[in-house]
């Protein structure tokens, strides 16, 4: 059974360059609900909210790492548990510090839609 681990958003760009990831392929949700999400998301996130919960079919085609962050850090673990629930075998990346620490650290927060999409 795979186990979620943490990264520091600051640190997302450095390991998706690292394993040769564009930011438009790499399988980010944001599991707040719809308007925070709406308010400011880190670029490339979906918004997929934890309330709404998860199917198997949600992550039957995501390959290689789900990273998964909400605003601040209640949500995201909350949402690893389940999504590793629903499929073990897929790597979950629970980003810390989520949207608020990445606004702060200057990365790129976005308002409205996703400019990616999954």
């Amino acid at each position: 059974m795979s186990q979620s681990r943490q990264l520091p958003v600051t640190a997302l760009a450095a390991e998706l360059k690292d394993q040769s990831i564009p930011l438009a392929q790499a399988n980010i949700w944001d599991v707040r609900d719809h308007s925070a999400y709406l308010e400011g998301h880190l670029e490339g996130a979906v918004n997929q909210p934890v309330e709404q919960g998860f199917t198997p079919t949600m992550l039957a085609d995501l390959t290689g790492p789900l990273y998964v962050l909400c605003g601040g850090g209640s949500k995201a673990p909350r949402a690893a548990a389940l999504i590793t629930e629903l499929n073990p075998e897929l790597e979950v990346v629970i980003l810390s510090g989520g949207t608020r620490q990445a606004k702060a650290e200057g990365l790129t927060i976005v308002s409205g839609e996703a400019v990616y999409s999954s």
